[in-house]
């Protein structure tokens, strides 16, 4: 993995450079490549959506996990800010996806042990260090990658924790009372993590306490550079800033541009050795505002 050594100054202003004026994509920008295919374990193909770090060689490679029946190119915003940073991003198409064509063969939660299935592929396929990220269910398949132990099928090898992934970005991950976890099953979460979540973040049928996406942040150990983002008018889907881009919005551009400048920081800090970035990073902590940041 290349390094690129930068001072606090000149990194702050160049992060904050990308995020408040490159994150945001053209209206119907979408993916303009083929994708990349992978097999899991069992021979199943995986279509995986590759966009390449910008200036060519990658600070590090990010495997992205997308929401639950969405898409890996409806999360163009966040993944421009991070090719834009100098990370290359690999995402599979889940089968959950309303956009994958054999969605009707895996039903409720049989798309739980197939996400699984997903991402080790592709981390087979990197092959060597990377970044688990995710958002919503997403969220809760990069915190596995780092560690988490959720309840899985008997047929899913365990443990889920990956030796490979050097830390995990997760954009609200399920709380206890969503159907996948419950208390303590983000206890073994064993690399540092950074989990956001907004004061209007209830989806669909989810819990109506916003402050349960923060379990993964409250189960963790004190001392691993866990940090817990909440973002001030932020929903589930930053008003379809991400996952949904057919909603009506307004689109919370802002905080969108906040999480991912953020989410570099932490990245460039956590996964790279940057002891610049971890500099800004601790910068940020706060504990009022629109964007508190709290580290434990």
């Amino acid at each position: 993995m290349t390094e690129i050594a930068f001072d606090r100054r000149s990194l702050l202003a160049a992060i904050t450079g990308a995020s408040l004026l490159g994150v945001m994509p053209a209206a119907g920008q979408s993916v303009d490549a083929a994708p990349l295919l992978v097999k899991t374990a069992a021979g199943r193909v995986v279509a995986v959506y590759r966009w390449p770090a910008a200036g060519g060689s990658p600070r590090g490679r990010i495997l992205f996990s997308h929401g639950a029946l969405s898409a890996p190119w409806k999360y163009l915003s966040l993944i421009n800010a991070w090719t834009q940073a100098s990370y290359e991003v690999l995402a599979p198409l889940h089968v959950d996806s309303t956009d994958h064509p054999d969605r009707t063969a895996f039903q409720g939660m049989a798309s739980w042990p197939a996400r699984i299935e997903d991402v080790r592929a592709v981390a087979d396929h990197i092959g060597g260090p990377y970044i688990a990220a995710g958002h919503s269910y997403g969220a809760l398949v990069a915190l596995c990658l780092g560690g988490a132990g959720p309840k899985v099928p008997e047929t899913v090898k365990t443990p889920l924790r990956d030796p490979r992934a050097l830390a995990a970005v997760a954009f609200s991950p399920p709380g206890g009372g969503m159907g996948l976890v419950n208390q303590g099953d983000y206890a073994g979460l064993a690399v540092p993590a950074l989990i956001q979540t907004g004061d209007r973040d209830v989806p669909p049928g989810g819990n109506a306490d916003w402050r349960s996406h923060l379990l993964a942040y409250d189960d963790a150990a004190a001392g691993g550079n866990r940090y817990a983002l909440v973002l001030a008018g932020v929903d589930h889907y930053f008003g379809g800033g991400i996952c949904r881009p057919e909603l009506p919005g307004p689109k919370q551009e802002t905080a969108l541009s906040i999480a991912a400048s953020l989410s570099i920081l932490f990245m460039r800090a956590h996964g790279g050795g940057d002891q610049g970035a971890l500099e800004v990073l601790r910068s940020r902590l706060a504990t009022e505002g629109p964007a508190i940041l709290t580290l434990k």
